[in-house]
């Protein structure tokens, strides 16, 4: 019998029976992943389909990295599904860095680049973005401000600081990628950086560096000494 629907499974491993009945944290990956999904596909109830999943994502931390674009390559992920379920591991990502016990402390350029490296060296873009710290140095949030070639036209002190004071930064460090996977400097980089350093002089939030992602590498502008 090919149990496609959650209610079709048996009645002692049925996910939503077990989570309502014993709590969350006795599922597995696996269970929670098929009530997501609600539905399997033909010749995969719903539970196969939860753990191939897992398996061709390489765990729960691989699936929470792809991108919507990247889950709909997964056999039975259409655009409504990868969706929802992006939905659903967002809520999570968010969930985890709302509490300041959580958020990821950054006391290295190599603390940036372990948090963002696996999304920013695939991307086909150059994106620029800000992290915000507390006076602790822990991460308030990371906010995207640009997408395209690093230009002052892109980057304006405005946009950038508008994000740090709204979240009640005390610092923040620039960040941004390059898709050729070298992550060397270009003038624009360094010119953008220095601006962005002058401004934070004037509004009291302190540019602690900029760090540029390539492929499996990455270079911090403090450690050059260029900021």
């Amino acid at each position: 019998m090919d149990y496609r629907r959650l209610k079709d499974l048996p009645e002692d491993v049925l996910p939503r029976e077990r989570l309502f009945q014993f709590g969350p944290e006795i599922l597995s990956n696996k269970e929670i992943l098929a009530i997501l999904l609600r539905t399997g596909l033909k010749g995969e109830n719903v539970l196969e389909f939860a753990n191939r999943l897992l398996t061709e994502a390489g765990g729960l931390a691989g699936l929470a990295r792809m991108s919507v674009h990247d889950l709909t390559q997964l056999h039975g992920l259409g655009q409504a599904k990868a969706s929802e379920l992006k939905a659903a591991l967002e809520l999570g990502r968010r969930s985890v860095s709302s509490d300041p016990a959580t958020r990821p402390v950054i006391n290295s350029p190599q603390d940036i680049a372990h948090l963002v490296m696996e999304e920013m060296r695939y991307l086909d873009r150059e994106h620029f973005r800000i992290v915000s710290l507390s006076t602790k140095n822990h991460v308030l949030g990371i906010s995207s401000i640009s997408v395209g070639s690093l230009n002052s036209s892109l980057v304006h002190p405005r946009e950038c600081f508008k994000e740090a004071i709204r979240r009640n930064s005390n610092a923040i460090i620039l960040l941004h990628n390059h898709p050729s996977g070298d992550p060397t400097p270009s003038r624009e980089d360094i010119d953008v950086t220095r601006r962005l350093a002058d401004g934070g002089q004037i509004l009291g939030i302190e540019v602690l560096d900029h760090v540029i992602i390539g492929d499996n590498r990455y270079i911090s502008l403090k450690e050059r000494g260029i900021l």
